[in-house]
């Protein structure tokens, strides 16, 4: 009976216990902004030589809606507007880095499979490891193959907006150097 006793009081006293602490954060490591905006600036200039073949899809797009904030986007709420980047760049390199992530997987898939883009995946993966904050590196996630007829639309529209992301990721990097 004495071991069943104990057994209850320990389960007690276990129960009554505050949870042990979380590990603290780990500060938040600055991240190299002349690096960035350099990579930022090569990954701009790289997408403005890739040459497209001339296509009538340019006005055209799938029905097919993407789901809320994907392709991730640089918004507002990110936080990367020059004075609170001096503070806490926490959020907004959040959104890049799923972003980077994002349209490095797309330059990776089957969409790209006729159009390789070698240098641009290297340019968003050492643009990757500046913005990783302590993450580790992030493994690729294999996209759904494409259809063979969509992928020359697939591969415009991802071109199209990650051109579009790099410019405002651009500006953010240009400002977090100063």
């Amino acid at each position: 009976m004495a071991p069943l006793r104990r057994l209850c009081l320990c389960l007690l006293l276990a129960a009554l216990l505050p949870p042990p602490a979380a590990p603290a954060p780990a500060p938040l490591r600055r991240p190299d902004w002349a690096a960035c905006r350099i990579l930022s600036r090569e990954l701009s200039r790289l997408l403005a030589a890739v040459k497209e073949p001339p296509s009538a899809l340019e006005g055209m797009q799938l029905l097919e809606e993407e789901p809320q904030n994907w392709p991730p986007r640089i918004r507002c709420s990110d936080a990367c507007d020059p004075l609170t980047l001096e503070t806490n760049h926490t959020r907004c390199l959040h959104r890049i880095r799923q972003a980077l992530q994002h349209y490095r997987d797309l330059l990776g898939s089957d969409i790209f499979r006729d159009q390789p883009q070698p240098q641009l995946e290297t340019t968003m993966e050492q643009l990757l490891r500046h913005v990783q904050e302590g993450h580790g590196h992030p493994p690729r996630h294999p996209l759904a193959p494409t259809q063979v007829w969509e992928q020359q639309l697939q591969r415009h529209l991802a071109l199209k907006r990650l051109r579009s992301f790099a410019a405002v990721m651009s500006r953010v990097f240009n400002h977090g150097a100063r």
